[in-house]
This record gives structure tokens, C-alpha cells and sequence, in this order.
């Protein structure tokens, strides 16, 4: 039987954890994060370049042979809670983790050097609330053109490379200048999506698509779960700094008994998402239960994070429903991650079978 894994921060995640915020604190703070969502520039283009470029934490999956910097799913995990916490608008999970994950299972070298040193960005051309195993669209492979559209495709408008299933069973790479990308109306407006058309488009054939796409969007579900941990914190801290802040009666609003309640109900399932991102990072990383922990995060995430953002706007009263104020970006993104990479409901289904627990 296998060691239990450690699960704590080690030195040098808290030390990773320490820069990135810094560097967030830098480029995505709130109001900069409000007015590009008012703008068409929806991609912080800037702050993309100092993680990718700057740190090199676009290729933190990717081997050192490769240009990356051969690190785990784990320090990835702890990227993914600082870009949650700033609801950062860059493309990190769609390209430095999905589209990278396919790319290692096709053994793409050069297209993973790339974006591993970010100099491109890549979106793997699934819709966004696809779970692992689940049915995606394909295109129609002919006379080696690409023909057709793929809807609800996550920050396909930020990349440079697309990577598309056909109807023959491969994963094709396809430049997007070569395709047409429409935006679609979504609820995040951190985390655009599109409508992504190919007319005849030049594809170069990567590899299997089936377990490209399966490995991709596993790596998505389980690492999203770290993402939601960090907009679930962010919003649990905020908001009881606010009550501790905010006065009625001559108290602070914090010291009332119900209130308490709620935000000690809120902090347990907090610590619970935190050991369930954990253990799927970790799973990510050994290889060991990988599905089931990944669909465990998933199940239990969802909602938490939801929940804690619903929270944070209704208990800080008039300001919370504000554009001024940033909780509406938690809420937004935590409801559009909440059917990212299948629902929790999905993911409950699919651990009966994981788990050996059939239905009676």
C-alpha cells in the first residue's frame, strides 16, 4: 500500500505562492480587472507576459528538455489559487494546463516548448462545461481540411493555436488565423468564450484525440478545484474584514450571533475544498487515483465556491451590488467554473462508478 500523501505547502509552494501575488497585486487589481471586462481587450495580455515570460509559469507541466521547468501539478494547483483570488482574465488554465496536458499526450515537443516559454497560446477546442470522459463535438477531417464549428470554446479569442478533434479520430493543431472566432455572450467576462469556425482550415495532426482530450480535461477539472479554493478564500477573508469594518447599532456587524454562524458554516467548507484541491493536485502529480480524485475536487468544489460568493455579496449589503464593488466577478466566475469541466452533479454520477458504488 502506498504512503499517505502530504498534503501541505511545502517551502517552496509558499514561496511560488508569495511571488505570484505580488505579481498579481501589480497587474489584476479589482478595478483593472472591472474596467477590462467593460472593454473588448477582456485578456490581460500584460500580465499574461510577466507569469509566462517573466516567471516562466506557463510551463510549469512541461519537461526541462522541453523548455518548461518540469514541475508538478501541485505548484500548478497553487498558481491556479492566486489567479482565483485576483479572478485574473489570463488565459492560465486553458493553455498552461488543458491545452498543455494534450499536447504531452500526443508528444508535441516543439508546440509545448511554445507554450511552455509563452510565446503562444493554445486553447484545446472542447466546450468549456465538457467533463472528462464526457461527449464532445468533433469536425469533419477532409482532404486534410478542417471543416465545421465548435461552440462554448474557453479563451479561444486569446489563442494563437488551436487544438481541434475530427471525426477521424485526431487531435489537429490549427492556426488561428485560419479559423473564424466569434465571441459568445457568457456570464464571466474573465473567461471568455467563442464560437470557433473552420472552413477549410490547414490542421497538423498531433495525435489520438480520445485520450489527449480525456488526460486535458481531467488535468482541467482537478486543477480547476484550485482555482475555486482561492475565489472561495478571497471572498470568506474579504467579507469578514468588511463586518468586522462595517457598524449598525453602534457594533460591528460581525459580532452579530447569526452572522457568525454563516461565516463559520462558510470557513468549514472552505478547509474541506482545500484538502479536496489538494489531494487532486496531488493525485495529478503521482498518477495514483488521478480520476477519482480529480471528480471527488469537482463534486465538492462547485458549490463551495458558490456558495462563498453569494455569501460575500448578499453580507456586504448595498455595496456588494455594485459594479464599483469586485464581488460580482467572484459570483460570475464561480457560477461559470461551477459548470466548467462538467457539474458537480456530473462528477457525483460518474464517482458512483469510480468508486465501485453502483446504483441500487
Amino acid at each position: 500500500m502506498s504512503a499517505q500523501p502530504d498534503l501541505l505547502y511545502s517551502e517552496e509552494e509558499e514561496a511560488l505562492r508569495a511571488a505570484v501575488r505580488d505579481l498579481l497585486a501589480d497587474h489584476c487589481d479589482a478595478p483593472g480587472v472591472i474596467a477590462r471586462t467593460e472593454s473588448d481587450a477582456s485578456h490581460d495580455r500584460e500580465a499574461w507576459k510577466a507569469l509566462a515570460d517573466g516567471m516562466g509559469l506557463a510551463g510549469l507541466l512541461v519537461p526541462e528538455s522541453l523548455g518548461g521547468q518540469g514541475a508538478t501539478h501541485r505548484e500548478a494547483a497553487v498558481v491556479l489559487e492566486e489567479l482565483g483570488r485576483a479572478v485574473a482574465p489570463v488565459p492560465y488554465l486553458t493553455s498552461a494546463v488543458v491545452a498543455t496536458e494534450a499536447l504531452l499526450a500526443c508528444g508535441a515537443d516543439e508546440l509545448l516548448g511554445e507554450l511552455a516559454s509563452g510565446r503562444r497560446i493554445g486553447a484545446l477546442a472542447v466546450a468549456l462545461n465538457v467533463a472528462p470522459g464526457g461527449a464532445y463535438k468533433v469536425v469533419r477531417h477532409e482532404g486534410g481540411a478542417l471543416h465545421g464549428d465548435l461552440t462554448g470554446v474557453a479563451d479561444a479569442a486569446a489563442a494563437d493555436v488551436l487544438l481541434v478533434p475530427a471525426d477521424d479520430g485526431g487531435l489537429y493543431a490549427v492556426d488561428t488565423t485560419a479559423a473564424t472566432v466569434t465571441p459568445q455572450v457568457s456570464l464571466d467576462l474573465t473567461r471568455p468564450l467563442a464560437t470557433v469556425t473552420l472552413d477549410g482550415a490547414p490542421g497538423r495532426l498531433l495525435g489520438d484525440a480520445e485520450p489527449a482530450v480525456h488526460r486535458a480535461l481531467r488535468a482541467g477539472a482537478g486543477l480547476l478545484a484550485s482555482e475555486q479554493l482561492g475565489l472561495a478564500e478571497w471572498t470568506l477573508t474579504e467579507t469578514v474584514r468588511y463586518l468586522k469594518e462595517r457598524k449598525q447599532f453602534n457594533r460591528p456587524v460581525g459580532g452579530f450571533q447569526a452572522l457568525k454562524h454563516r461565516l463559520a458554516q462558510l470557513w468549514l467548507e472552505v478547509v474541506n475544498l482545500r484538502a479536496a484541491a489538494r489531494n487532486a493536485a496531488d493525485a495529478l502529480t503521482t498518477g495514483e487515483d488521478a480520476d477519482l480524485a480529480a471528480t471527488v475536487a469537482q463534486a465538492f468544489a462547485a458549490p463551495v465556491a458558490v456558495h462563498a460568493a453569494e455569501e460575500a455579496l448578499q453580507l456586504h449589503g448595498g455595496i456588494g451590488m455594485t459594479w464599483e464593488h469586485p464581488a460580482h466577478l467572484y459570483l460570475k466566475r464561480a457560477k461559470a467554473d461551477s459548470i466548467a469541466y462538467g457539474t458537480a452533479g456530473a462528477h457525483r454520477q460518474a464517482l458512483a462508478g469510480l468508486a465501485d458504488l453502483q446504483a441500487p
